[in-house]
C-alpha cells in the first residue's frame, strides 16, 4: 500500500511540474513588421525643420534620435540648431553635443561646449551661518 502511495504521488508530481515546464516562444515580430507600417518619425521630424519651423522640442528630438542611433554628424548638427537659439537646456544636452563633436572629430568646439557645461554647474558656495547659543 505504502508503495502504490508513493507511486500515485511521483506520477501527479510529474505531471504538475510537466505542466509549469518552460514552452518554446514563437517570435511573432516579423508577423507583426509586415502587418503594420510605422512612419520613420524622424524624416517627418527633419521634413518639419526643412520648412523652416523652428522649436527646443524639435531640435531636441531630432538630434536626440541620430544621437541614440549612434549617427553622429546628424545629431552635432541638430544640436547645433539647439544650442544657436540660445535657450536654456538642461545639462545632458551639453554633454550630449559634445560627445557629437568629439566623435565627428571637432575636439575645439567639443571642449568650448564642455567648459558652457562646467560653468552651468559650478557650484555656489553656501554662506556659513551663525552658530547658535
Amino acid at each position: 500500500m505504502k508503495n502504490r502511495t508513493l507511486l500515485y504521488l511521483a506520477i501527479v508530481n510529474i505531471a504538475y511540474l510537466k505542466g509549469f515546464s518552460q514552452k518554446t516562444t514563437l517570435f511573432i515580430t516579423d508577423k507583426v513588421n509586415e502587418k503594420y507600417a510605422y512612419v520613420d518619425v524622424t524624416n517627418t521630424y527633419e521634413r518639419v525643420a526643412a520648412k523652416g519651423y523652428k522649436s527646443v522640442d524639435l531640435f531636441k528630438k531630432l538630434g536626440d534620435s541620430y544621437y541614440f542611433n549612434s549617427n553622429y554628424e546628424k545629431a552635432a548638427k541638430w544640436y547645433g540648431e539647439l544650442f544657436a537659439m540660445r535657450t536654456p537646456l538642461e545639462p545632458e544636452y551639453y554633454y550630449q553635443y559634445a560627445d557629437c563633436l568629439h566623435c565627428i572629430g571637432n575636439t575645439k568646439l567639443a571642449n568650448e561646449v564642455l567648459l558652457r557645461l562646467n560653468q552651468k554647474s559650478e557650484i555656489v558656495p553656501i554662506k556659513k551661518s551663525k552658530k547658535r547659543k
